[in-house]
């Protein structure tokens, strides 16, 4: 395995998280989380209220990288060649042609995603799991970098479709904002008194340099202990007495992934079970179903995956 300039990816992530930061006020470990995902190749679940920055994260991100923003709002009538695309007659040519959807962006934000049908969340699968979508028998490849980010409001659930585990699990890491501290709301308060911080973002990286930082990612070193430490947590979620679906090994695998990244942003070429311990929440929680006993007593899945965790025994370094 060669050898891997974690100081690269280190820089590359700073500057990413400055730049960001300079729109969502505070918040480093969800913008790093963001981060995390996007060194993966994973796809975002945002989770939370109305107003707490979802939309701004997701175009500062796609700013701060120089790539293509499209944004879709997903509603009860919202068709799947809204998201993918159309081929439509061209009287002039006499001929078909396509017109592409908001799908062929790079950074693709799915406003309120879960109150479009099943059947146009569907849409979203293919491209998400294969960067890849098929119109009329025609495959078309998506450009990459390639990020879906996600948001749902978990209060208001009149009028929405719960997404669906094959949805879910799609998502690498799932993301809650926050509200603010009176500190932070404050400084909002004062920077955003003008609309323009967003607008004049540059991109603090390009294209070429954050692919290269993905395969990077993938050379950071797992010794056989992590990675079976990995698997007994998967494991154990599927035995789980509180859960009636535990998580899949596309979970697993993005475990295994996010830690690779987590421990090369905190400037290691191996991951030490405390970057899987770090990632376990956010990437398995969201992928859970809890039986209804568990609901009934209140249980969470996060209580579940901590519960998981605390449970399976840590690999020991010689």
């Amino acid at each position: 395995m060669q050898a891997v300039d974690v100081t690269r990816i280190q820089q590359m992530a700073a500057e990413l998280r400055e730049n960001v930061q300079r729109v969502i006020v505070g918040k480093g470990g969800v913008i790093d989380l963001a981060i995390i995902a996007l060194l993966c190749k994973g796809h975002i679940l945002v989770e939370d209220v109305p107003g707490i920055g979802k939309t701004t994260l997701s175009k500062a991100l796609a700013q701060s990288l120089g790539c293509s923003f499209s944004r879709i709002q997903f509603t009860p009538d919202l068709m799947p060649t809204d998201v993918l695309g159309v081929n439509f007659y061209n009287q002039k040519s006499g001929d078909f042609e396509f017109r592409s959807g908001p799908i062929f962006s790079q950074i693709l934000l799915a406003d309120e995603i879960n109150r479009a049908t099943p059947r146009t969340q569907s849409a979203l699968l293919e491209a998400m799991q294969e960067r890849q979508a098929t119109i009329d028998g025609e495959t078309r490849m998506l450009k990459e970098p390639f990020l879906v980010m996600a948001t749902q409001n978990p209060v208001e659930m009149e009028g929405t479709f719960p997404l669906p585990e094959a949805q879910l699990d799609r998502f690498m890491v799932r993301i809650q904002l926050g509200y603010p501290t009176p500190e932070e709301e404050s400084d909002i308060l004062l920077r955003f008194k003008r609309d323009t911080v967003l607008a004049s973002l540059d991109a603090v990286t390009s294209e070429e340099s954050l692919r290269e930082m993905q395969d990077a990612v993938t050379e950071i070193a797992v010794n056989d202990e992590i990675r079976m430490y990995i698997v007994a947590i998967a494991q154990a979620t599927r035995s789980h007495d509180g859960l009636s679906l535990g998580v899949s090994p596309r979970a697993a695998l993005s475990l295994y992934k996010t830690s690779q990244a987590r421990a090369a942003m905190d400037g290691r070429d191996f991951v030490t079970p405390d970057d899987v311990k770090a990632m376990a929440e956010t990437v398995l929680a969201h992928r859970m179903i809890l039986t209804s006993n568990s609901r009934l007593r209140g249980r969470s899945t996060e209580q579940i995956v901590s519960d998981v965790v605390d449970s399976v025994p840590v690999p020991i370094e010689r």
